[in-house]
């Protein structure tokens, strides 16, 4: 599988006015011209729209070519061919001629002298309100790049609720964009990547736009690994023979058992995707070969019975591998998508998988909720439209209170865009949740009251944990109190979703300030000795009081409050107090493999290569505050900035200024010390709980005291301070554990 970039949308524009030499603006050898692209996006309109009147569409592209008239992409293309490329891919995917003319027009606001009044005197209100919804805010804006990207987000969210047509346009801007990327700096590109495997590609998957959301998804794989995606396309590419001899051996077989049993069905081999190939080798921890998918059979039957019917029929030809069967059509996800998945051990004793459905889920499946708009007038399009889009619609009801734009995008990718549980009510009713959500986060999914007073869950007719992880297919039903409950501060650790993460912190909001100061007060201190063993009267009052203004809180006091109901998590504190860096929350949520030695990651300030180490004292890591110290014939040491072995030394000229490079990507060697109350499993739950976060542990010992008090000291390999918190507030969490820190001794 081969994609090559070409260009980007951002790359080489030139400002309204400004003349451009004439053979640059001129499209590359090949490219076709401003009237073939014409061409073809009338006949893809009149493809699913025979009878349309083409004039709107004619107009809209009118305008977009004399408004981008002076303005040219990196290739030398003119910019126009941008948004006439968008609009192409929703003429395809049978989206209205409206939504085709917004495409066309869609940065004409943007980056032209036409404004949204110009386009709705011309073109009308709808064509103005979806290109309204899909343009960007103002960029000048007293915001950072990040909050600036998160706040558009929400625009376009808060748009798409109002009408689907908007995200859809913004899907095909932005898979034009993948598909031209190349001519941006690498930092961009890897930006742009990033931001569509975390938002957009999963926003097409949750639509049921299968075919954008696998060329995005491995588009973005291509520029974020490419190491990696070359590995898989030359291993894909090198059995491509042998694959397909097996495929079409496999259907050899399959077929006439079909046929024996009256089946009539249409069998090819699934198309391979690259990025969910590795997705599933990283989940499973498999090699290549191991991959059940490699190996694919689609089965299309006219009718549902015969879905079932040809699962039979599969399952008695071939035997299957326990664990590796969904039905997704007697519980379709929230997309509608609808299937059978099976997996089983076919020909030579390979894994082969096979998905089972019909022609009509099969279309539903590839193009979701665009195939709203290819049937005709009824009622069953409009029941499908708003059940695909119940999910959204009670998205924005639950960010309803949720002031701050990045924290909305958060909870976004966290409760919309991760991988999914079903889980049941006691009724039978399907409920759906972010991979890892616990019974609390269901009961706030049943009801905030219902939330607040839950004592106690039970799955499955047995009582579990309230921090028990939900399996797909579980029965749950919460137990709650009849008098006056609400919940506890120990809950914001153990919900997974940002919905339920709200409720409760609008509660803890409602309460009495006072103990909310005193809590927010003894978080941040927690926090400072679990990850840099000091303390806010070390950090100092004036820095705290600095910082609380950053935050909009004039009073040290109201700034307290917010950290103890939960509005700004004191781990984030700490960071921007400058004993760890809040940057390191950008790095990859799980740590790469460790490297056999260490020599990059660490800049010396005004200076090239240098041999660096990491001192053995105090072992530093990305996001901890350092300085380097100058050792003879053996380059510089990093220590902590408040490293006793530093803070010690008599020689300060051979101490310097050293920072961390961005993004690094190995792991390192951090001590913890673990105290608790001497029990039977504690270890294993420890060892559970580090293996839960992807971290290594390179070594551990533990000691227990007369009182019968147990002291862990491990030392875990972790990617950041980011990914170390996360893991000591886990372990904090556990039965008996008394505390947990850094160990600096």
């Amino acid at each position: 599988m081969t994609i090559e970039p070409v260009a980007s949308r951002d790359a080489g524009r030139v400002p309204v006015g400004r003349e451009r030499p004439t053979e640059v603006a001129r499209p590359g050898r090949g490219a076709p011209s401003i009237e073939t692209l014409r061409r073809r996006l009338r006949a893809a309109v009149l493809a699913h729209y025979p009878q349309a009147d083409l004039e709107l569409v004619g107009r809209a592209l009118d305008l977009a070519v004399e408004a981008h008239r002076a303005q040219t992409r990196a290739s030398g293309e003119p910019y126009v061919t941008h948004p006439i490329a968008a609009a192409q891919i929703l003429a395809e995917l049978g989206i209205d001629p409206v939504a085709v003319s917004a495409a066309l027009l869609h940065d004409v606001p943007e980056d032209t002298e036409f404004g949204l009044t110009d386009l709705e005197e011309r073109f009308g209100p709808e064509v103005a309100h979806l290109v309204d919804g899909v343009t960007k805010l103002s960029k000048f804006s007293t915001h950072s790049h990040e909050q600036q990207q998160a706040e558009n987000i929400r625009k376009m969210f808060l748009a798409m609720a109002d009408d689907i047509r908007v995200v859809l346009i913004k899907l095909a801007d932005r898979l034009h964009n993948m598909r031209t990327l190349g001519y941006l700096s690498l930092e961009k590109q890897q930006r742009i990547a990033r931001q569509t495997l975390e938002i957009y590609a999963p926003l097409a998957e949750r639509l049921g736009i299968w075919q954008i959301k696998w060329e995005l998804e491995d588009l973005a794989f291509k520029t974020l690994d490419p190491v990696a995606y070359r590995d898989l396309a030359r291993q894909l590419d090198t059995r491509r023979k042998g694959r397909e001899s097996y495929i079409d051996r496999a259907i050899a077989e399959l077929r006439p058992a079909l046929e024996e049993s009256g089946i009539r069905a249409d069998l090819s081999g699934r198309p391979k995707h690259l990025y969910s190939i590795y997705k599933k080798m990283q989940r499973k921890g498999a090699d290549f070969g191991e991959i059940y998918d490699v190996y694919a059979i689609r089965v299309l039957v006219e009718e549902m019975k015969d879905c079932y019917a040809a699962l039979g029929v599969v399952h008695s030809l071939w035997r299957p591998i326990p664990g590796q069967f969904d039905d997704y059509i007697a519980v379709p996800k929230n997309n509608l998508y609808q299937s059978l998945h099976t997996a089983v051990i076919a020909l030579d004793g390979k894994p082969l998988e096979i998905q089972i459905r019909t022609h009509a889920m099969h279309s539903v499946a590839e193009v979701g909720i665009a195939a709203h708009w290819r049937y005709k007038e009824g009622s069953r399009s409009d029941r499908e439209y708003d059940a695909k889009l119940a999910w959204l619609r009670q998205l924005m009801d639950w960010q309803h209170d949720v002031s701050d734009a990045t924290e909305f995008v958060e909870g976004i990718k966290l409760d919309i865009f991760q991988d999914q549980v079903f889980v049941f009510t006691p009724k039978g009713e399907v409920k759906d949740l972010p991979a890892g959500a616990t019974p609390l986060d269901f009961a706030y999914r049943i009801h905030t009251d219902v939330g607040h007073r839950c004592i106690g869950a039970k799955v499955n007719n047995r009582l579990v944990p309230l921090d028990y992880r939900l399996k797909n297919g579980d029965i749950v039903e919460i137990v709650t109190t009849k008098g006056e409950h609400g919940p506890s501060r120990d809950w914001m650790n153990v919900v997974r979703t940002s919905h339920a993460r709200e409720k409760i912190r609008q509660w803890f909001k409602r309460q009495e300030r006072e103990d909310n100061i005193v809590h927010g007060r003894e978080a941040l201190d927690r926090e400072l000795r679990r990850l840099a063993r000091t303390s806010s009267q070390a950090v100092g009052h004036d820095r705290i009081v600095e910082l609380a203004k950053a935050y909009n809180h004039e009073s040290l006091d109201d700034f307290y409050a917010a950290i103890g109901y939960g509005a700004i998590p004191a781990q984030q504190v700490v960071m921007r107090l400058g004993v760890v860096d809040d940057a390191q929350f950008q790095l990859p949520p799980t740590a790469p493999p460790a490297l056999p030695s260490r020599t990059g990651g660490v800049r010396v300030k005004g200076v090239g290569d240098l041999l660096v180490r990491f001192g053995k004292c105090c072992h530093p890591i990305p996001g901890d505050t350092i300085v380097g110290f100058i050792t003879r014939g053996k380059g510089v040491t990093v220590h902590l900035q408040n490293c006793p072995t530093v803070l010690n030394e008599r020689e300060v000229n051979r101490i310097i200024d050293v920072e961390w490079e961005g993004a690094v990507q190995q792991t390192y060697p951090i001590a913890i010390r673990v105290e608790a109350y001497d029990r039977t499993g504690l270890l294993s739950d420890i060892t559970q709980v580090v293996a839960e976060h992807k971290v290594n542990i390179a070594s551990a010992n533990v000691a227990v005291s007369a009182g019968h008090t147990a002291t862990v000291k491990a030392t875990l390999q972790v990617a950041s301070v980011a990914q170390l918190a996360r893991l000591m507030a886990r372990l904090e969490q556990l039965k008996d554990v008394i505390s947990v820190t850094r160990d600096l001794s």
